[in-house]
């Protein structure tokens, strides 16, 4: 374990303590205690390179005050533009952010972006409520603009900071505001939640020990057979899973201790985006008993490890992981992609997903790998299984489960390899095979799909010619 995962751990794990007080406080304890201990972690880990963020929240506030009709887009583009500034400083003489600066940068992006989408449309709905003289509910609306000082508050909040997840503002009001706190479940739901933790991290340190990522970089591995080659890649992407878990486990456990993310289950929450329908607390604890309402932590999740490791599909697999940032990506950059092509946006989604990961050539070799899988696997299902019996589509979901596994095996050497001598030099010593596969199903998919409409086409015309010949 590296000094920065213990140091990540550090924080996690007090991030659960403070969060049990912070759960007993009101609206302006939690505002002020929150904030204050946002600032204390991030300066504490990111020295001078605070300056980054406070520079791109202060160029947000000014595009949400002097740009209101276009703020979405040039938050996008203002935030998107520092992130590659941020990340290029070395070339300008200044120094190397820290690791824990870039991980505050990642996350406040996507809070900015979301926060002024959200501001948008809180101005449209006024706007509609002045000219029609009626109110327009809608679902995860916020309740009034954010100031400067709210803005600051919501980007520093310490829940998150570093590791995520992702939560709109909406959210971070909700908190805020929440109407007798102590009746909403933690303790419960908590040690549910943590219960596998242990698990996944002596998994972590036990197969990382036994395969070593540096050992993928030496000349003594390219000697080693093709098959251990290919297999190699499987503990490479189970260490890097285990990590993961962990940490995003215990980031939503310290949500979970400070009850922040806690809707009703009527509320139908969903990760990141929060609560799909419209629910009114304060009605609520008016009619009914409070210790009837049953509440989750849905909006906090960001992590479903067994549909991660057991789903069948590559498109699945995707909204497993990193939950409240899968749903940022469809939000935000999906539903607005230049072209509405299912392949196109999914490649655009993931070209923005990798640079918002960083500039390492690897990132980009992995997650543009993801739309020819995505491909490969639509024109299997359409070509092939569509036509099978049911125990014929059972054996073709084991076998697209086991080549999911492998694609993402795949994927994950250039997301830890980084650059890209590296990981074309892991890819090249085991022959593209990924690449080979999802090509050839690719192929092989819409050739069964298109023979099948030439069978068709035959069958009609046969038909038309027999019943011309009746007559």
């Amino acid at each position: 374990m590296s000094l920065d995962e213990l140091i990540y751990l550090v924080v996690l794990f007090s991030s659960i303590l403070i969060g049990f007080f912070f759960k007993r406080t009101g609206p302006r304890e939690k505002q002020l205690g929150s904030t204050g201990l946002g600032l204390l972690v991030t300066l504490a880990t990111c020295n001078i390179h605070i300056l980054h963020s406070l520079i791109t929240i202060l160029g947000t506030w000014i595009i949400l005050k002097t740009a209101k009709r276009y703020c979405p887009s040039l938050t996008l583009f203002w935030t998107f533009s520092y992130l590659f500034f941020f990340r290029m400083v070395t070339y300008f003489g200044l120094p190397a952010p820290t690791p824990f600066a870039n991980a505050v940068q990642l996350l406040l992006t996507l809070k900015l972006v979301s926060v002024a989408s959200d501001i948008q449309e809180f101005r449209q709905v006024k706007k509609q409520e002045v000219t029609s003289f009626s109110k327009s509910p809608l679902t995860g609306l916020i309740s009034s603009e954010p100031s400067m000082w709210e803005l600051l508050c919501y980007s520093y909040c310490y829940i998150g900071i570093m590791t995520g997840p992702f939560y709109r503002y909406r959210t971070y009001q909700d908190w805020l505001n929440q109407i007798d706190s102590l009746t909403i479940p933690s303790w419960e739901p908590f040690l549910l939640r943590l219960k596998m933790a242990p698990v996944y991290g002596i998994f972590f340190l036990l197969v990382s020990y036994l395969f070593p990522l540096e050992y993928v970089k030496s000349e003594e591995f390219e000697e080693r057979a093709f098959l251990f080659r290919l297999f190699y890649m499987m503990p490479v992407f189970f260490v890097f899973r285990m990590r993961f878990y962990v940490a995003w486990i215990f980031a939503e456990c310290s949500c979970i201790a400070a009850g922040f993310g806690a809707y009703p289950k009527e509320a139908k929450s969903r990760s990141g985006g929060g609560p799909t329908v419209d629910y009114s607390p304060a009605e609520r604890a008016a009619d009914e008993s409070s210790e009837v309402v049953q509440y989750d932590y849905e909006t906090i999740k960001n992590i479903d490890c067994y549909n991660t490791d057991f789903c069948v599909k590559v498109k699945h697999g995707m909204r497993y992981w990193n939950m409240s940032v899968q749903w940022w990506l469809a939000q935000y950059i999906y539903r607005n992609a230049p072209v509405k092509s299912f392949i196109f946006k999914s490649a655009w989604t993931m070209l923005i997903s990798a640079y918002w990961h960083g500039i390492h050539p690897g990132y980009y070799l992995s997650f543009l790998t993801i739309p020819l899988c995505l491909a490969a696997e639509d024109a299997m299902e359409r070509g092939l299984r569509e036509r099978l019996s049911a125990t014929g589509k059972s054996v073709f979901d084991w076998v697209q489960w086991f080549f999911k596994m492998r694609s993402y095996d795949y994927m994950c050497m250039g997301f830890v390899l980084l650059t890209y001598s590296e990981t074309m030099r892991y890819w090249r010593s085991i022959y593209f095979l990924i690449h080979v596969l999802a090509v050839g199903f690719l192929l092989l998919g819409n050739g069964l799909v298109f023979l099948e409409k030439a069978k068709r086409k035959s069958k009609r015309e046969r038909d038309v010619t027999a019943e011309q010949c009746i007559q």
